[in-house]
């Protein structure tokens, strides 16, 4: 096609969209009906007054299409589909809506009703009050600018702006919304609202709210007449004991459950607990939770905080009120200033923050490496703690600067740590120990010993003294004399690479354990 073919197509098609923009107001014009008065009590024109209208007076009904209108009085202007109506107006559309006010400006021609004063919209059984409306007969939408409220038959919102969309039973809410109802009260900056399923899409800041619980979205929907919540973009749940955030939240306002997905956070305020993870199923009545996907538990004091990594932690309440027991599965690790540790599952108890090891545990305590099949750590007070070691119980310090290693092996140990050193262990059966020598000179010799009872004292991770419940059986060998296989007890392993350096290393995986150092 060549180019003066081309623009004629163009102009075409461009005469082809003025026409089907035309078409409508040319069949409407030809359509358009005229505001018929049906009927008043007394009819006058005086020009001098108001040019080009009738005054009517008394019984006023007016009909326009499927809209009806009666006031007191009106004014019908000649020349134009303008009707302006006052004292109580009422329309009636379809036989099913109505509009009341003081005054409405009606304009046959773009079928919009301006209300005023005391205004009352009426659809079925939602109820629109306010005193500025603007209504869209076409469209069947009312508007209002200067605070309005609408109701339904299980909720009164207001708002200062707003649109209600009579055919969807729907309304936009902006500025200044609130809702009170007996269970909650809504307040929110932009809101949606559904009659019909009671469901508002929170489309900006909201806090739905009463005595107990506070929820805050920008994002989401909530259900407002079964409490249910599909919340985005980093929504807030908060109670006076929990405090509840994630990228989503699902939840059941009145079960009480809860799913937070992606950067899950329940802060526990009450027992100084956070719990963290990718994903978290929880319910705030029975205060239960189960975080998978990274997660994390944080216990915090005025001294310090646990810092805790597991692929599963579970919370449950307590027997003694107010209080937390918190179950960790799998590849668990946890730092703390003064104490760090790792497991395969473990146990945590709040009312006096117990932790209770399973397979194939290692706690770190200052220079002291502690293993066993079993071991439990008790927070006696502020200063002291004690750890229980049971089934193949074994405690390795390392010399300082060197590559020796104190050690101290029994079936059964209990350590006892004051401000973060242990300074006392209690060996109970086969106890073994081997410990280095020292004078002002530095290393003499290597003490070794077995009895069947033990009790070891330690300053700095030092032994000072050893007693002997039961006839022990040791000797003291020269440095000269010590040979290599006799500088390990039997199921010797150091382990240090393993342990945790500060709060990231919780989040290290156990690629290869390390190999026995040499006997």
């Amino acid at each position: 096609m060549n180019h003066s073919g081309r623009t004629s197509g163009v102009r075409l098609f461009r005469i082809w969209l003025l026409l089907l923009w035309i078409l409508p107001y040319g069949l409407l014009a030809q359509t358009r009906k005229k505001v018929d008065i049906e009927q008043a009590d007394v009819l006058l024109q005086n020009e001098s007054v108001i040019a080009n209208a009738q005054r009517l007076i008394g019984n006023v009904r007016i009909r326009h299409n499927t809209i009806v209108m009666w006031c007191d009085s009106a004014y019908s202007y000649t020349n134009t589909n303008v009707v302006d109506g006052f004292g109580h107006v009422h329309i009636l559309k379809d036989d099913t809506l109505h509009l009341y006010a003081d005054f409405v400006n009606y304009n046959g021609d773009t079928r919009w009703a301006k209300a005023r004063n005391h205004v009352k919209l009426v659809n079925k059984s939602t109820t629109l009050t306010t005193d500025t409306l603007n209504y869209d007969m076409n469209r069947n939408v009312g508007y209002y600018d200067h605070y309005g409220t609408i109701v339904d038959s299980t909720s009164t919102l207001t708002s200062k702006i707003g649109e209600y969309y009579v055919d969807l039973d729907k309304a936009y809410f902006k500025t200044e919304v609130k809702s009170v109802t007996e269970d909650y009260t809504l307040e929110s900056d932009t809101l949606i609202y559904e009659m019909k399923t009671g469901i508002a899409s929170i489309v900006g800041p909201t806090n739905i709210y009463n005595e107990k619980q506070n929820l805050y979205a920008i994002d989401g929907f909530y259900n407002t007449k079964t409490g249910k919540a599909d919340l985005f973009k980093r929504p807030v749940i908060t109670t006076d004991e929990q405090h509840v955030t994630a990228d989503t939240i699902f939840y059941d306002k009145v079960s009480g459950d809860g799913i937070a997905l992606g950067n899950a956070d329940i802060h526990d305020l009450k027992n100084h607990v956070i719990v963290k993870g990718d994903k978290a199923v929880y319910n705030d009545i029975q205060k239960t939770s189960q975080i998978t996907d990274s997660a994390q538990f944080w216990y915090y004091s005025e001294q310090d905080t646990l810092f805790l990594h597991a692929d599963t932690l579970k919370t449950i309440p307590d027997t003694i009120p107010d209080q937390k027991i918190v179950r960790a599965y799998f590849g668990v690790r946890f730092y703390r200033a003064d104490m760090q540790g790792k497991c395969d599952s473990l146990v945590y108890w709040s009312k006096d923050s117990t932790l209770q090891m399973y397979r194939e545990p290692v706690v770190w305590s200052g220079g002291n490496q502690m293993t066993s099949n079993y071991i439990e750590m008790i927070t006696v007070d502020k200063e002291n703690q004690t750890v229980e070691m049971r089934e193949d119980a074994f405690i390795i310090s390392q010399e300082e600067d060197t590559a020796k290693f104190n050690q101290i092996k029994g079936r059964d140990m209990t350590g006892y740590i004051r401000k973060k050193d242990l300074y006392k262990i209690n060996v109970d059966g086969n106890g073994e120990s081997l410990y280095y020598a020292r004078d002002d000179n530095g290393i003499i010799g290597l003490n070794k010993a077995q009895g069947s009872n033990i009790m070891i004292y330690l300053i700095q991770r030092k032994v000072t003294r050893i007693v002997f419940i039961t006839s022990p059986d040791g000797q003291l060998s020269p440095v000269a004399d010590i040979g290599d296989q006799e500088t390990t007890l039997p199921g010797f392993i150091w382990l240090d690479e393993l342990r945790p350096k500060s709060y990231m290393d919780i989040f290290l995986k156990e690629e290869n354990k390390p190999v026995e150092e040499q006997k």
